[in-house]
Order: C-alpha cells, then sequence, then structure tokens
C-alpha cells in the first residue's frame, strides 16, 4: 500500500514536504511514503513489503508531525511502561517537542484530469444492483427511492430486504423502478446484505442505507471513479447535516482506510473471490470494516471518493439502532461488555491478543464520556480520568467482553460463499 519514497515520481514529490529534519535517510523515504497516501497519490509504484526500525527520535519526529500531542505523550508512557530504554525515549520525546504538525490535509495531490474524463465504463452501461435493507423507516425510504428514480445512470436495479413490522408491500408499487422487494421476517441486518447480493443480477453491487439521500449523479460518480483508477471498490463520502462541507481528510481522491456500506460501490467479483459478509457482526458492530481490510488483504484496491456523496440523516429510531448496538465503545448499562464483543472479535482475529490488549488501553478509557464529547480534548481528557475511578466496573465489562469474544472466536468466523 505505501510506495517506496525514493521511487515515487517527481511530479508527485514535487507536491510534498520533503523532510530533512530526520536523522536516518530511510526515515525521509518513509515519511514521504505516508504523505504520498495520506494526501492522494494512487499509483503503480513498488511498495514496502517491509518496514525497518528507525532511531527512536525519528520516531518521535514522525508522531509529532501527523498526530496530537495527546497521542505523542500516550505512546511515550505505553513505551516507558513496555521497558523500553527510558532515556532514549525521553530524549526522543523532549527533543522533538518543538516540531510542528503538519497540515498535509490542506495540501491535497492536485488530479486535474478527473474532471475532464469520459469513463469508458458508463458507455458500456453495466448493471448495477443497488442494495437497501430497511427496517422501520418508510417515510425516509420513500426519499431514498425518489432520489433513485433520479438518478442521471439509469441502468440498475434496487433490492429491498424489508424487515419492517408491519410489513407495507404497497408501500413499492408507485415507484419507476426495477425493484425487487423480499419481506425478512429475522431482524438481522448481515443477512439481508448477504441475501441481497445473492439476489443481485449486476456486474456492480452498490450498498446503500435507508436513511440517506443522494443527488443524480451519485451512480456514475461511483462508476466513473471505478474506471479512471482501476479500482475494485468505491468508497463514498457521508455528511451528516445539509450543507456540510466534506471533511478534509475525505475532501480528495485518496486509497480509502474505510468501508462504509451505507455508500459504497464494489464489483461482484471481490464477493465471489473473498465470501460474503461475516455474521458474527449480527447486531454488532465493524462488519464493514472487517469486510473492508479482508478485501485490502486480498489485494483489492479501495478507494475514498469524494464526489460520490450522500447526506446520511442518522435518523434516531428504526435500522440496526432498533437491533441493538449503535455504538462500539459506549455502553447502555453498568453491566454491559465494553466494547461490543464484536470489536475484539475483530481485533483478536486479525492482530493477536497482545495488539487487542494494547488498543483497549487507548479506547475503552476515552469512551468514558458521551459520543457527544468526541471531539472534545478537555471532555474526552476528563474520560479517562473519571476511568480511573471507576476501573473495577471497566475492567469488569472488558472481561465480559474477552469472554464473549472468545466464543465468537472458537466458533470461527460465519462468511458464506456467493454460490451457496
Amino acid at each position: 500500500m505505501f510506495p517506496k519514497g525514493d521511487e515515487l515520481p517527481d511530479s508527485v514529490v514535487s507536491q510534498l514536504d520533503v523532510d530533512t529534519g530526520y536523522f536516518s535517510v530511510l526515515a525521509r523515504s518513509y515519511d514521504l511514503s505516508w504523505q504520498a497516501v495520506q494526501c492522494g497519490y494512487i499509483g503503480l509504484c513498488e511498495t514496502y513489503t517491509q518496514f525497518e526500525d528507525l532511531p527512536v527520535i525519528d520516531n518521535y519526529r514522525f508522531a509529532r508531525k501527523y498526530f496530537s500531542s495527546f497521542w505523542v505523550f500516550y505512546v511515550l508512557v505505553i513505551r516507558l511502561l513496555s521497558f523500553y530504554n527510558p532515556i532514549t525515549e525521553v530524549l526522543g520525546w523532549w527533543k522533538t517537542r518543538k516540531v510542528s504538525r503538519s497540515t498535509y490535509l490542506k495540501m491535497p495531490l492536485v488530479n486535474e484530469v478527473y474532471a475532464t474524463f469520459e469513463s469508458e465504463l458508463i458507455k458500456k452501461k453495466p448493471l448495477v444492483s443497488v442494495i437497501i435493507p430497511t427496517l422501520n423507516r418508510y417515510p425516509y425510504l420513500k426519499d431514498v427511492l425518489h432520489d433513485l428514480e433520479h438518478q442521471a445512470y439509469t441502468h440498475f436495479e434496487v433490492i429491498i430486504i424489508d424487515q419492517s413490522l408491519p410489513f407495507r408491500a404497497e408501500f413499492y408499487t408507485d415507484f419507476q423502478l426495477e425493484l425487487q422487494v423480499v419481506h425478512q421476517e429475522e431482524k438481522a441486518l448481515w443477512l439481508a446484505r448477504n441475501r441481497a447480493v445473492k439476489m443481485a443480477k449486476g456486474e456492480y453491487i452498490l450498498l446503500f442505507d435507508d436513511d440517506s439521500r443522494v443527488d443524480k449523479n451519485w451512480i456514475s460518480e461511483h462508476l466513473k471513479g471505478l474506471d479512471f483508477f482501476k479500482a475494485d471498490l468505491s468508497s463514498g463520502v457521508s455528511i451528516s447535516e445539509v450543507g456540510a462541507p466534506t471533511p478534509a481528510h475525505y475532501a480528495y481522491f485518496k486509497i480509502s482506510d474505510q468501508l462504509d456500506t451505507g455508500n459504497v460501490l464494489l464489483k461482484k467479483d471481490v464477493f465471489e473471490a473473498i465470501g460474503l459478509f461475516d455474521r458474527q457482526f449480527e447486531k454488532q458492530r465493524m462488519g464493514d470494516g472487517e469486510f473492508g481490510l479482508r478485501s485490502y488483504l486480498a489485494g483489492y484496491l479501495n478507494i475514498s471518493h469524494p464526489y460520490a456523496k450522500r447526506l446520511h440523516l442518522k435518523v434516531g429510531s428504526g435500522g440496526l439502532r432498533d437491533m441493538g448496538s449503535w455504538d462500539a465503545f459506549r455502553t447502555n448499562s453498568l453491566f454491559e461488555p465494553r466494547p461490543v464483543p464484536s470489536v475484539l472479535y475483530y481485533f483478536r482475529r486479525y492482530w493477536g491478543n497482545s495488539a487487542a490488549r494494547w488498543s483497549m488501553l487507548r479506547t475503552v478509557p476515552l469512551s468514558i464520556m458521551p459520543y457527544r464529547f468526541k471531539g472534545s480534548k478537555p471532555m474526552m481528557l476528563l474520560g479517562g480520568m473519571v476511568s480511573i475511578f471507576i476501573l473495577p466496573m471497566v475492567v469488569f465489562q472488558v472481561l465480559k467482553s474477552w469472554r464473549l469474544a472468545n466464543k465468537k472466536l472458537r466458533k470461527g468466523a460465519l462468511i458464506a460463499k456467493l454460490e451457496e
């Protein structure tokens, strides 16, 4: 994924900040590689297959450039607790204290060709299967389907897996769309999506949510992005307020670091190669993230597409909110597991127990504060301090989650093949 810094095209390097402040030449190369990916480089340059150890001072310089001072201090504490040489660590942290935070998000790579690109893929008019699972959201689903009726790209079918009670078959009669509607009695998101993928006739699958709004170029932008970058997945951008700007880190094309099953177009071949969604995540969290990681490990290219936008209304009822967990780390009662067991299942399955424990040390204390304070550093810091006072309860919650994740790991992944 990360291109070798010394093999990047000159046209790309000229748009990056060549940092000569690193102690080692290799660190400078790694820094260029990081910048290139974060700023939107999507190319065929040879990539690193492994990374060599760097001087401690270079690691702290890198951390200070791209992460907040809070997390740099966190790294220092963790490394000291891990019995690394305390003198080397403290000196590395102290000597880099004047390093400024990078503003790379304000300087994405310029991609002028895309605007005039004429997609041969769109001209071929492949069939796209738009998949929408829905649960008790008919008023919002009506707007979703009206948006689809007005799409500029018209060669698509819509598959709806409706889990609503009561089920309203008459709701679907007046839409000018090629609709397949299935009433599913079991309220299960990943079962619904898997079922729809199996029903799909299209070469491309477009996963969508029942509480979203899109403009008329939504489908065509997804297809154009796949064609332009010769990618396999196109992850669109989600915004939660009308007129809100696209978040800075999603405002330009780049290799995607997420897969949002409410707004992603992908080749059906991906499902044929790696299987469907893992039902171990049913009524919990991170099922889309797991599929995204699985597709990445299989070598598929997933681009973040800034023009394939949707307005995600995040309706307060229906959907996943009616099924169970909404937040991965914040519980509704003192006796619920923290985090949701599927989160630990995901971390432990792909990175092992040790990495999962370190991850919990970083994420769990900050999750004490309510979600609405997520963007407030003082409140998150307060959450970390509060967690110390309620440590026994937090430990109980984490151990409960760990035990439930054990059951998932023993049972193994529930990933069906597409042809089953």
